[in-house]
């Protein structure tokens, strides 16, 4: 059977989607005809209808003939030969290509509902970098990729440990959704490797740190001017810090809460899968400056720190630069005298690791960070459980009895 899809043009905003029918991109038509021949070909229109009925023409076209014909003469001598594999000619299933195969997995992403960023990140590994390799490598269809293709094209990635595993994760992703698609028979990542990553333990502010940020607001900005008044800016730098520590929440999410979402003293985060809402406590102090919080350059009602317009991406790079500007302000060291890389969602980690070594029980911790299984929180915050570690030193005072060691 046939099928139409439309060929969008780069700058289409619903590039990607091949089954959208309402943009003035060039339709296509793709498929195998009822007599076994392969089609994929320019439908030569723009419009949707015009070519599903030139699909339906190409489908009638390729029906055999329903006409009785007569029956030949029956020759006494020649006796009818069984069926075979040999005198069965099966149409051979077409060849699946790999820009197709990327259109179509990038369609059924956006299908999904996934979140904008997910299918940015989709987007660049497989239309912007794996098609791109594939067509630079003279790599046409998908059963063209095996093993060795594909260490090839992971060779040129230049990202980090942590990165290219996920970005590994999702290839081979891809390729089982080729599989069940019946697409090509075998996943080319079979054995391909797990990448190294070498965990990175969680850093943090303690509270020297922290305090150490904090002032530094007071002292942030261009006193020449600016789009609101300095005092506004510092407060509202300052308020932000404050909402990201004392809540756990990214980056993105502070930017961008609703005034709705504070209820007295406490701040609701999200629904539990259970149906039960999820709220934290805000300190005093952080809910005064909340409630009275400065207007921004284009102030909204509805928001703390957006202004509803526009993509929310571009309002959250323009805090990352303004934190950027205050660490190096606050320029902190670690121990050995070097400066110690900080960013944003150090915020978020020091909510965690706090309520961790306060002896908040680690699933509690899970739930305000809005995790989707306490395995994340453990791998990341496990070594700040105080539960774990006073065991850990009552185990260790244990073992010293049973050595015969006195306790100081």
């Amino acid at each position: 059977m046939l099928s139409v899809y439309t060929r969008h043009s780069s700058d289409c905003p619903r590039v990607g989607d091949g089954n959208w029918k309402r943009c003035r991109c060039p339709k296509w038509i793709w498929g195998t005809l009822p007599n076994g021949g392969f089609v994929r070909r320019s439908a030569k229109t723009r419009t949707w209808e015009q070519a599903e009925e030139l699909r339906r023409e190409l489908e009638a076209e390729a029906l055999p003939s329903l006409d009785v014909l007569p029956a030949p003469p029956q020759s006494p001598t020649v006796e009818p030969q069984p069926l075979t594999a040999s005198t069965l000619a099966l149409p051979q299933k077409p060849r699946v290509t790999i820009e197709f195969a990327v259109q179509r997995y990038l369609a059924d992403a956006k299908s999904r509902d996934l979140e904008a960023s997910t299918i940015s990140k989709l987007t660049t590994i497989f239309r912007k970098q794996f098609l791109a390799w594939s067509q630079g490598e003279g790599f046409t269809y998908l059963d063209e990729l095996d093993l060795d293709a594909m260490k090839n094209f992971r060779s040129t990635w230049e990202d980090g440990a942590l990165a290219k595993s996920k970005k590994q994760d999702r290839v081979v992703g891809f390729f089982w959704s080729c599989v069940r698609r019946g697409y090509i028979v075998q996943n080319p990542c079979l054995e391909l490797g797990k990448i190294k990553v070498n965990q990175v333990p969680t850093d943090y502010f303690p509270q020297d740190e922290f305090a150490r940020i904090i002032d530094v607001t007071y002292v942030y900005g261009d006193p020449r001017g600016g789009f609101i008044p300095l005092e506004d800016l510092r407060l509202r730098l300052r308020v932000m810090t404050w909402l990201m520590r004392w809540s756990g929440l990214r980056i993105r999410d502070a930017v961008t809460l609703e005034k709705s979402r504070l209820h007295g003293d406490s701040l609701f985060l999200y629904q539990a899968k259970t149906g039960t809402p999820v709220y934290v406590p805000l300190p005093p102090n952080v809910v005064t400056a909340l409630k009275g919080l400065p207007d921004g350059p284009r102030p909204n009602p509805r928001y703390y720190f957006w202004s509803g317009n526009g993509d929310p991406k571009s309002a959250v790079a323009n805090w990352q630069r303004a934190y950027r500007r205050l660490f190096e302000i606050a320029a902190i060291q670690k121990p050995d005298g070097s400066l110690k890389r900080c960013h944003p969602h150090m915020f978020r980690d020091t909510f965690a690791v706090e309520n961790l070594l306060a002896g908040v029980p680690i699933d509690q911790v899970s739930l305000l960070l809005g995790h989707a299984s306490v395995k994340i929180t453990e791998k990341s915050y496990a070594p700040f459980v105080k539960a774990r570690q006073l065991q850990l030193q009552e185990s260790v005072r244990n073992a010293w009895k049973s050595a015969g060691v006195a306790q100081l």
